[in-house]
């Protein structure tokens, strides 16, 4: 059935072997002489064209040109990344060359299910989606072989989230050829960047390929560098942790006798809503989480520590207070025996004593006032030079570790 496919479209494109024909289009005998309709039944007569083309005791090299036309739907909570690219494949084979005596003969197109192609694998992809399903290749008089393939891939990606949201992350696409050797296939790779767009959170950077060594099959490498604009990471985490920092500052000028506790609370249970749903927008990770995470952390702590501290003086102010009104005044004792003469105010004993107790509170508010705005400075010069200069290495995979399934070494 293959043989009559094959047979069919060669006679359609004026490659029949029939000697008339080939005068004709100004071709001698062909380097390899196609099976007439004679000899359709002989399967020895029929070529075998999808077994892999020999090159003798070198293998077939495939050039391989990789256009990435698109990223996008880049998910760091996912570890995945959505591309668009299109690959073209270009080898040799002679028993499709043509000896030319005449004019030059145009290109023909074959499908892809007579020849034989790489079938190729990504190995890092979540599903790939082909978009031509019945792709054809072109053929030279000379015997070169052009295809094309465009596809759709997800693909995982371990994303270096440390530095988020200024985060640079290579994320790789390893394509495997399974049904061949490495004594049989070879690739030699390119890459092109069509990707003219910047209107996005991810752009790609860099974009390299590479053949990798010491692997049983041929396969070939393509490598994405991708930059986070940290635009959209910005306005919706560091500006809101800072405004709630700025105004957990402002709220330490109010007075002890106002509603400064309640202000506090309120800033207190804003900022845990906010700390819930950031630690949803960040991924987790088994190592080098994002310095974020640590950062609103710490900022959580310190609004817990400024409320705590408004809490207990407000509270021990208000318990002396109570107790000043409990105790019994001299001035009320002795109002019996001196009615009708005149005397101090009753109120200017216990409001001493009230002036003595809130001068205390107010001079120990106002020296931890201080002390948390010098905190507060010293947390946010640590955070800026651990982002200048920290960095973070990603623990190894346990296949790196032991490959080959074998015991890791400690």
């Amino acid at each position: 059935m293959m043989a009559l496919r094959l047979l069919l479209h060669l006679t359609f494109l004026g490659l029949g072997t029939t000697q008339p024909l080939a005068q004709q289009q100004g071709f001698s005998v062909p380097a390899f002489d196609w099976p007439s309709s004679s000899n359709l039944n002989s399967p020895q007569e029929v070529p075998d064209l999808i077994q892999i083309p020999n090159n003798g005791s070198k293998p077939l090299v495939v050039d391989v040109q990789v256009f990435v036309s698109n990223v996008f739907n880049v998910d760091i909570l996912r570890y995945t990344v959505s591309s668009t690219l299109l690959l073209r494949l270009s080898w040799l084979n002679t028993r499709l060359a043509l000896n030319s005596t005449g004019h030059q003969r145009n290109p023909v197109m074959l499908p892809w299910d007579v020849l034989w192609m790489p079938r190729l694998t990504v190995r890092e992809a979540l599903w790939v989606n082909w978009q031509d399903k019945s792709p054809q290749a072109r053929v030279d008089r000379d015997g070169h072989i052009e295809f094309d393939l465009a596809l759709t891939t997800e693909t995982n990606c371990d994303f270096e989230l440390f530095h988020f949201p200024r985060d640079q992350s290579d994320c790789h696409l390893t394509f495997f050829a399974f049904s061949n050797t490495v004594t049989e296939l070879e690739f030699q790779v390119h890459a092109v960047n069509e990707i003219v767009s910047v209107k996005r959170e991810f752009v790609v950077q860099d974009l390299k390929t590479q053949i990798p060594p010491q692997h049983l099959v041929p396969c070939f490498q393509v490598t994405l560098r991708l930059q986070n604009t940290a635009l959209k990471a910005i306005l919706t985490l560091l500006v809101p942790g800072e405004a709630l920092l700025l105004a957990d500052l402002c709220g330490g000028l109010l007075p002890l006798h106002t509603e400064r506790i309640a202000y506090k609370v309120t800033l207190l249970l804003s900022y845990l809503v906010f700390h819930s749903s950031l630690i949803q927008a960040l991924p987790s990770s088994s190592s080098c989480n994002p310095l974020l995470v640590y950062y609103f952390t710490v900022l959580l702590l310190l609004l817990f520590v400024s409320t705590t501290e408004t809490v207990l003086l407000t509270g021990l102010l208000a318990r002396g207070n109570l107790r000043a009104e409990d105790s019994p005044s001299p001035a009320l004792n002795g109002e019996q025996h001196n009615r009708g003469k005149p005397g101090p105010n009753p109120e200017e004993a216990p409001g001493a004593g009230k002036g003595s107790r809130r001068s205390w509170a107010e001079a120990a508010d106002r020296i931890f006032f201080q002390v948390y705005v010098v905190g507060v400075a010293c947390s946010q010069f640590i955070f800026i030079a651990l982002w200048m200069w920290a960095t973070c290495k990603s623990d190894p995979a346990p296949g790196a570790a032991s490959p080959h399934g074998g015991q890791p070494r400690l």
